[in-house]
């Protein structure tokens, strides 16, 4: 519709079900292509089979410790997320590569003539291939791969499950194995000591000659006791120097990048790191989640990412502090072993320079080695403290099931392609349903022709399909004709002899079926009626009639026949008619508009109504003279058949022919169109629960006509498109 013309008033739901109503023709026949194109693309599309496994996955928390009561397990969804990281990492899939020899089995599914290198496979199985997903609230990690070999599948889920398994293992046991390996040095180093020191004694009691002393024996002297507690001081300072130490070397070997797995409430036992790492898992969710809507240079991104950075970067100088930390505490207890070692020499001196300076030394050593094979005893506890916990089954993974090869393929899906293409369909075919009717220019109702015309609506013919021949005595057929020819009488007294002629704006709106059958009504009601044929160069009227075409109205002008020579009488009650006769290739001229007004002006002065049948307006010069001899004319509009301004031109046209527009027709109007004109075809209805006269009238009538003939134009569909 023009933006000049289009209607003021919004659009409401009546009218978008009206479009549909008229327009689900259209879009059924759209919803079924595109409904037909995606179940083609389906059919066509290569089949992948999804080869499915489930493992329960738990956060470890610290190292865990015999007889140590195990709280339950929760759900950290920044966990699991890590862990889908890992599964698509690398480091789990280039074993499961290798293991499976993926880069010649994917190659040969790609049809690549030589195998795949190691980063494309990588790649490709973790985009096209593998899909992982977690149910909400759950440890639970579904691993889904897709393939086109159904066995592939199954086998890429099951090895990337056990291969993740055996990294979860060793990453969970990966500390205990590192304590385990320094204690074995320790108590190794400890035993040599032990050894020495043992060596030692028995030196200094062959030097003092101390054969039969017993070395266990308790000196009450206070300085003896003294040294005794230092000495056990020195070996627990010193005891904590070497985990303090161990602890610090280890913190130091491990990469910046793997310190943030260590950061938990049991092994970095820090708020601060802890609720910077909080903050940086935050942050970088909501870079992911930006990146995948947002493009690079978009600010919120950009932003993102830099409060990423800065929140990064503090957490890797806490880190380093903690780093320092360490250290400073190692070399905090060294300096204290240092310090007790100085005292307890200095002691020793003083002990030495006593009046028991000949058994000090062998006392001393003595005691070192008691205390030294004390130490040694308690490495050798916690050693085997450590072994038995290691042997406690880690449980922060358990394989649930193992996949099977599919039967079916699960891509391409039909029920979601099909369940897509159908809301696709139907939206695409709403949408073309909405913008045809948005841009369609045509006259729509009675309240549209009115306004662009400016003359009166005085009848509306529906459309009925599947209608058998035109009967005159069928009340419902013929009601919008006898409405039609109330109205006229409104507009033009009965009484007053008028002839009309019924235009159109172009061929094939229905023009000539509709005079026809008005003049039937016409006659039926009791005026004298003729029907006069005035389109010579596609006459229809014989044929819907049935009866002769000439000679008629081409002889007529032409000068070779008069009134009577042409009229054919009582085809029907009051009624006459006029064929276009049977010269060929005759046409109007303004040297036959004189004879056309005499014959127009002998008609009235014989019958009450004239009608003409005319060629289109519009592109044929006839209807134009045709038009300027009649006392009007009613242009007839078929129902959203032409453009509003071809319409606007027929009536310009009519009108500088000097001929005055009686009125508008519209015909063919779908009963369920909605417009405000459907009430017509509604209240027409009304007749078909009245039972059907006798069609005696119409049986008298073609008794009665001698030109009256059964052809097959006593069959032909009013709502056919054409004449």
């Amino acid at each position: 519709m023009a933006a000049s013309d289009a209607p003021t008033d919004h659009a409401t739901v009546a009218d978008l079900l009206r479009i549909l109503r008229v327009r689900r023709n259209l879009v059924l026949v759209l919803t079924l292509l595109v409904v037909g194109t995606a179940a083609g693309v389906t059919a066509l599309l290569p089949k992948w089979y999804l080869g499915s496994t489930q493992v329960r996955v738990e956060k470890p928390e610290g190292e865990m410790k015999l007889f140590q009561s195990q709280g339950a397990a929760y759900y950290d969804p920044y966990f699991l997320q890590d862990q889908f990281k890992i599964m698509q990492s690398p480091k789990i899939l280039h074993p499961v590569i290798e293991r499976l020899e993926l880069n010649h089995r994917i190659g040969a599914m790609l049809d690549s003539p030589e195998p795949l290198p190691l980063d494309i496979t990588t790649a490709y199985l973790a985009r096209k291939m593998l899909d992982l997903e977690s149910p909400r609230n759950s440890s639970l990690i579904n691993i889904n791969v897709y393939a086109q070999d159904p066995r592939l599948a199954a086998d890429i889920a099951n090895e990337i499950a056990r291969v993740y398994a055996e990294d979860r293992v060793a990453f969970a046991t990966s500390e205990q194995r590192e304590g385990l390996a320094k204690l074995r040095q320790e108590l190794d180093q400890q035993e040599r000591v032990v050894s020495g020191q043992r060596d030692r004694v028995e030196q200094l009691r062959d030097e003092l000659d101390l054969a039969g002393v017993d070395l266990n024996a308790s000196y009450s002297d206070m300085e003896i006791e003294t040294l005794r507690q230092m000495q056990n001081s020195l070996i627990a300072l010193r005891v904590d120097a070497i985990g303090r130490k161990t602890r610090w070397e280890r913190f130091r070997d491990i990469p910046l990048a793997d310190r943030l797995n260590l950061v938990n409430s049991q092994l970095i036992a820090d708020q601060n790191i802890q609720d910077l790492l909080q903050a940086y898992l935050l942050a970088d969710q909501n870079v992911t989640r930006l990146q995948a809507r947002l493009g690079s240079a978009h600010p919120d991104l950009i932003s993102a990412v830099e409060n990423k950075a800065k929140i990064r970067e503090q957490l890797d100088g806490q880190l380093r502090g903690f780093e320092n930390a360490l250290q400073i505490a190692y070399e905090e207890a060294n300096s204290r072993v240092e310090e007790l070692e100085r005292q307890l020499s200095e002691a020793k001196v003083n002990q030495i320079l006593s009046a028991r300076d000949r058994l000090r030394p062998f006392e001393e050593a003595a005691q070192k080695l008691s205390d030294e094979t004390r130490l040694l005893t308690t490495l050798k506890l916690t050693l085997r403290q450590r072994e038995i916990d290691f042997q406690v089954p880690m449980r922060s993974i358990e394989l649930l099931g193992e996949a099977r090869p599919a039967r079916q393929a699960s891509k391409p899906s039909w029920a979601i392609n099909l369940g897509l293409a159908l809301t696709v369909g139907l939206l695409l075919g709403v949408g073309v349903a909405i913008s045809i009717e948005y841009f369609d220019t045509s006259l729509r109702n009675v309240a549209e022709v009115e306004s662009a015309l400016g003359v009166p609506v005085v009848g509306v013919i529906p459309l009925v399909e599947d209608q058998e021949a035109f009967d005159p005595d069928d009340l419902v057929a013929t009601e919008p004709f006898r409405v039609m020819h109330t109205n006229l009488n409104l507009i033009i007294p009965a009484e007053q002899p008028t002839a009309l002629v019924v235009v159109s704006a172009g061929p094939g709106e229905g023009k000539s079926t509709t005079v026809h059958r008005l003049a039937h009504a016409v006659a039926q009601s009791g005026h004298r009626a003729v029907l006069v044929d005035g389109d010579l160069r596609r006459p229809t009227q014989h044929q819907l009639g049935g009866w002769l075409r000439g000679p008629g109205l081409s002889e007529y002008l032409h000068g070779d026949c008069e009134l009577d020579d042409i009229l054919q009488r009582n085809v029907a009650p009051d009624l006459d008619v006029i064929g276009s006769g049977d010269l060929t290739g005759f046409s109007f001229s303004l040297r036959h508009a004189a004879r056309l007004r005499t014959l127009v002006a002998e008609l009235k002065s014989r019958y009450q109504r004239v009608w003409f049948d005319s060629p289109p307006i519009i592109g044929v010069s006839d209807a134009s003279i045709l038009a300027s001899c009649m006392d009007g004319a009613l242009l007839l509009i078929q129902h959203r058949r032409n453009p509003r301004a071809m319409t606007q031109r027929a009536a310009q046209t009519l009108m500088s022919a000097k001929t005055e527009v009686v009125g508008a027709i519209l015909n063919q109007i779908p009963p369920d169109s909605g417009e405000d004109y459907g009430y017509y075809a509604h209240n027409y209805a009304y007749y078909r629960s009245t039972e059907r006269r006798p069609n005696s009238r119409s049986s008298r009538r073609r008794k009665s006509t001698p030109h009256a003939r059964e052809t097959e134009a006593d069959h032909i569909d009013f709502d056919e498109p054409g004449k």
